[in-house]
């Protein structure tokens, strides 16, 4: 029986799906928009939501954790501190979390992601959406999500 079972499998083993779900809001952190199917979405805004949690919290033990949920750990192997530094602004998910991120959402107590639904993906009919963050910059105009509709849809 199921009781209490409420993660979404998606088809995959435990492994292949923290590892998606782990690459899915990485990307998210990274790009503050992902388009993705509806299933998926719904799985990865909680994982979201629990990282930012922790880059409220902004302790060390928070970092390390978020670290290893997201299998995202330091990189120390650069030829200069210019390409350590240019990898550390822009890819740099944990530093990107807790120090760009989590003070946007400092006030707020819940709810860091919205779902907005897209049309059906040509190829299999998987229902699209795309996944954002609430309060970040670059959320979405109604307008250009109403046309990313129309153009999913024809």
């Amino acid at each position: 029986m199921r009781h209490l079972k409420r993660t979404a499998k998606l088809g995959r083993t435990f492994e292949h799906r923290n590892a998606m779900l782990a690459n899915l809001v990485c990307s998210l952190i990274k790009k503050k928009r992902v388009t993705t199917t509806l299933a998926k979405a719904k799985a990865a805004r909680s994982v979201a939501d629990k990282m930012i949690t922790l880059g409220k919290a902004g302790t060390v033990h928070a970092r390390r954790l978020a670290a290893a949920r997201l299998r995202q750990q330091s990189r120390s192997l650069f030829k200069s501190k210019a390409e350590r530094l240019k990898w550390r602004a822009s890819e740099d998910v944990v530093r990107i979390l807790f120090e760009d991120l989590a003070p946007l959402f400092k006030e707020r107590k819940g709810g860091y992601t919205r779902i907005i639904q897209l049309g059906q993906r040509p190829g299999d009919a998987a229902q699209m959406a795309i996944l954002e963050w609430v309060d970040s910059a670059t959320a979405a105009e109604p307008a250009k999500v109403e046309e990313k509709a129309a153009t999913a849809n024809a």
